[in-house]
């Protein structure tokens, strides 16, 4: 099997919406990265020194390739990244080589004959 990362950075409060829609969307597990930041064309505002911006989950999801786009997709349309400038992006990369996902191989395998 050959993998993709999916990594979406989202505002926090659509994080469990998110998660949700990447599950149905095949996904089998994400790691969350809380409270992260990010800038973008323009820069954040501040009130006496204090960002007003709000803050981001960084999700990062081991997906089978084949599933991957859908997953991609799925994020972007719920966490509103086209429709909202600025409320975040995904972005799949390569993975060249993964272990400790034993466990979810049986189901991975299965989604795929599916998909396939």
């Amino acid at each position: 099997m050959h993998f993709k990362l999916v990594v979406a950075f989202v505002e926090d409060h659509k994080t469990e919406p998110v998660m949700q829609a990447a599950r149905e969307a095949g996904a089998t597990g994400a790691t969350i990265i809380n409270n992260a930041r990010g800038e973008g064309l323009n820069t954040s505002k501040t009130f006496f020194g204090l960002s007003l911006e709000t803050q981001r989950d960084v999700l990062m999801f081991l997906v089978e390739e084949h599933m991957a786009r859908e997953i991609l997709e799925t994020i972007a349309e719920v966490g509103e990244f086209e429709a909202k400038p600025g409320t975040g992006i995904a972005f799949q990369i390569d993975v060249e080589d993964a272990v400790g996902i034993s466990q979810q191989l049986n189901v991975l395998k299965e989604k795929v004959k599916e998909e396939v």
